[in-house]
C-alpha cells in the first residue's frame, strides 16, 4: 500500500530561499550539497542587511542608543541559541567562527587548565570529520596524549559496545560526532555520554550536521561541550557556537586575549570578564550572530515532526533509488540516519560524476569530505555525496536518478 504524502508545504517553503529560485542556463538548479552548507532563507539575508542599514555599531559598553540596540540584538541572538539547544543559561553559549574553532577552543582551554595533561588519553570515533581529529592531535603532540579510536561497523554504526574496552583510568575526554557528514549516521551520543559519565570522563559532541536534522537538547544529553556552525543550520558562514557547562567554563582559562574578555588590565596583571565574554575576545561577528538568530527562529517555526517525516521519506526514497543501480555502492546503511548519501561507482571516478551532474544543474560534493579515515575504512579514495535538507523534494531526487542513469550509461 502506498504511503500517504506528508503534509508539508514544500512549494511555499522553497520560495523563502532565493538561491532555490535561481536558474542556470534557463533551468532551475538542484542543490544537493547541504552537508557542506545550507541555503539561507530571505529572513536571514534581510536581518543581516537590516543590521548594517540601521543598527551598525559595536556591541557592549557603548552608552549611545545605536550601540545599545546592537547589543540588545546580539544578546537576544545568544538567548535564541540557548533555547534552541536547551542550554541552562546564556552564559553557556560562546560565539565562535564555527564548529572547527569551537573544537579548537575547547582543546586549547582544556590543555591550559590541566584538564588534559601529559599521559592522558582521548577517544574519538573512526567516522569523525577532520575538525574533530586534528585539533586533538595537535593537543596530543604538545602534551604526549594518546588518541584512541572507537570503530564503526559496515553499516556505518559506532561499535558503542566496544567503548568500555577502550576506556582506561587515563581516559580524560571522549569526543564524537552526532551525525556523520559522510555516512548520514545519527549516532547514539547519549549512550556514549552516559558511559563517559560513569567513568568521570569529559565529553564533546560535534553537532555540525545534527542541528538541521535532529532536536538537540544539551541538558538531556548531559554533554560537557557541544559544537555547531551557523551555516549548517540555514544561517551565515563565519559564526558558530560552543556550548559548555557553566561550572566547567568558569574553571577554564580564556582562549584568546584582547578586548571584551577582560575585567581589569594593568601591566602587572589582568583579570577576566564573566561568562561567556571571557571566551569572546575582540569585536565579535555581530551580523553573523544576528543572522544565526534569525535562521534559528525560521527553523524552529517549522513543524519539526512534519519536517522530520519529510526528511525520512526523502531518505527512504533515496536508498530505494540507489538500490536500482547494480554497480553503485552507498557507504553505510545505519538504521537511524539523516538524508545524506555517499556513493561510489565501479570503474568511475567520483569527480567525473560530479562534473557531469553539474552540466545537469545538479550540485553535489565530491572527494573525501574531510573524513579520510572513513574513506580508508571502505577502501576508497573519495565518493560522490548528495546531502539533502527539508526544502529538497522527491521530484528533485527523481530527476537526479534519471540524470545519473544517463550519465552512467554514457560513461560505461
Amino acid at each position: 500500500m502506498e504511503k500517504p504524502e506528508i503534509d508539508f508545504n514544500i512549494e511555499k517553503i522553497r520560495k523563502d530561499f532565493p538561491v532555490l529560485l535561481t536558474k542556470e542556463n534557463g533551468k532551475p538548479i538542484t542543490y544537493f550539497d547541504n552537508g557542506a552548507t545550507t541555503q539561507k532563507p530571505l529572513k536571514v539575508i534581510e536581518r543581516i542587511s537590516d543590521y548594517y542599514k540601521s543598527e551598525n555599531a559595536n556591541v557592549h559598553r557603548g552608552v549611545y542608543k545605536l550601540s545599545s540596540r546592537a547589543t540588545d540584538s546580539y544578546e537576544q541572538a545568544r538567548e535564541t541559541v540557548q533555547k534552541f539547544i536547551n542550554a541552562e543559561s546564556t552564559a553557556e553559549i560562546i560565539f565562535t567562527r564555527g564548529t572547527t574553532e569551537s573544537i579548537n577552543l575547547a582543546a586549547e582551554i582544556l590543555c591550559r587548565s590541566g584538564k588534559l595533561k601529559e599521559g592522558d588519553e582521548i577517544i574519538v570515533s573512526e567516522m569523525e570529520h577532520h575538525s574533530n581529529i586534528v585539533p586533538w592531535q595537535i593537543t596530543c603532540t604538545g602534551k604526549k596524549i594518546t588518541l584512541k579510536v572507537l570503530p564503526f561497523d559496515e553499516n556505518g554504526e559506532l561499535k558503542i559496545n566496544e567503548l568500555e574496552n577502550l576506556i582506561s583510568e587515563k581516559t580524560a575526554l571522549i569526543s564524537v560526532v552526532h551525525v556523520s557528514n559522510t555516512l548520514g549516521t545519527i549516532n547514539d551520543v547519549k549512550s556514549v555520554i552516559e558511559i563517559a559519565k560513569k567513568h568521570n570522563i569529559l565529553t564533546l559532541i560535534d553537532g555540525a550536521q545534527a542541528v538541521s536534522h535532529v532536536k538537540v537538547d544539551v541538558q538531556n544529553l548531559g554533554c560537557d561541550f557541544y559544537a555547531f556552525s551557523g551555516h549548517k543550520v540555514f544561517g551565515p558562514t563565519g559564526i558558530g557556537v560552543l556550548y559548555g557547562r557553566k561550572d566547567l567554563l568558569e574553571e577554564l582559562p580564556p582562549y584568546q586575549g584582547g578586548g571584551e574578555m577582560i575585567d581589569q588590565v594593568t601591566f602587572e596583571k589582568s583579570t577576566f570578564n564573566e561568562l561567556p565574554y571571557k571566551f569572546e575576545a575582540g569585536t565579535p561577528n555581530i551580523s553573523g550572530a544576528l543572522g544565526l538568530g534569525a535562521a534559528i527562529e525560521y527553523f524552529t517555526a517549522l513543524d519539526f515532526d512534519k519536517m522530520k517525516a519529510h526528511e525520512d521519506e526523502l531518505t527512504s526514497f533515496g536508498l530505494e533509488g540507489f538500490s536500482n543501480f547494480k554497480n553503485v555502492k552507498v557507504l553505510g546503511h545505519a538504521e537511524n540516519r539523516a538524508p545524506i548519501f555517499s556513493f561510489v561507482v565501479d570503474g568511475v571516478h567520483h569527480y567525473d560524476i560530479g562534473t557531469l551532474l553539474d552540466t545537469k544543474n545538479i550540485d553535489v560534493r565530491t572527494g573525501h569530505h574531510c573524513t579520510q579515515p572513513t574513506m580508508r575504512h571502505f577502501n576508497v579514495s573519495g565518493t560522490t555525496r548528495i546531502s539533502l535538507a527539508f526544502y529538497n523534494t522527491k521530484e528533485e531526487l527523481k530527476n537526479f536518478f534519471e540524470q545519473f542513469d544517463k550519465i552512467l550509461k554514457m560513461l560505461k
